[in-house]
């Protein structure tokens, strides 16, 4: 007859997933800051190991690899800055200037600290400086795709085709707002003291950003309409 498991053993098996949970937590964090102090190249799994309190054995138990642990990373800062909430939201049937404000406050909300570890600007200036493939498989995955369905949001809004020159312009000046936020917040907050990014704060932030390119997107949206009727009254 077999023997009913004692307590102590259940608990063992009850505590094994929760701790698996909190080393692989702990690796992440770990890894985040290390990759940002030194680079994919000059970071070693023994030393994020070590940093961690984990067992070399494990990175390669929960990430397969030093690329899966660093793949993994850029993941958790892609769902940080909202890209999949983004993109639902682009998916919304509201109308497409309302979209955009509702996108912009998105990611701007996202730059909340509880959102964003101080060690994910330095990454990011790493990888703009120099480019992993993983970098790369990101934008093709998450990046590409969201600014795709932006071009086409304020091609809408200007009367544009969203490959045109203009709509390129207008959706990049609209990043490059954003993108402001999101990778210079330790100098600006030198700059500008009372910038603390918090939910308020953050929350008039994108409002700014939204009236600021909306009245821009209406002249030129009002300019290139009248170029179109009047051609199209030419024609006829």
């Amino acid at each position: 007859m077999k023997r009913p498991a004692s307590r102590t053993t259940l608990s063992r098996r009850r505590s094994a997933p929760a701790h698996s949970d909190l080393t692989r937590s702990k690796l992440l964090e770990a890894a985040g800051r290390i990759f940002a102090d030194k680079g994919y190249e000059a970071a070693t799994i023994r030393e994020i190991c070590r940093a961690a309190g984990a067992n070399v054995a494990a990175v390669n138990y929960h990430f397969g690899d030093k690329q899966g642990l660093y793949a993994e990373i850029l993941r958790q800062m892609g769902r940080a800055a909202q890209l999949e909430r983004m993109t639902a939201t682009l998916d919304g049937s509201a109308p497409p200037e309302e979209l955009l404000r509702r996108v912009i406050k998105v990611r701007i909300e996202g730059l909340r600290s509880e959102h964003r570890p101080d060690w994910h600007f330095r990454m990011v200036a790493r990888e703009f400086a120099n480019p992993t493939p993983e970098m790369s498989r990101l934008i093709d995955r998450f990046s590409r795709p969201l600014y795709e369905r932006f071009l086409e949001l304020v091609g809408r809004i200007i009367h544009l085709p969203p490959k045109h020159e203009a709509t390129r312009l207008c959706t990049q000046s609209i990043w490059g707002q954003i993108s402001l936020y999101a990778q210079a917040g330790p100098i600006l907050s030198r700059l500008w003291p009372e910038f603390k990014m918090t939910p308020a704060q953050l929350d008039r932030i994108g409002d700014h950003i939204a009236n600021f390119s909306l009245a821009y997107l209406r002249e030129i949206g009002t300019e290139s309409h009248g170029i179109q009727s009047a051609s199209s009254s030419r024609r006829n």
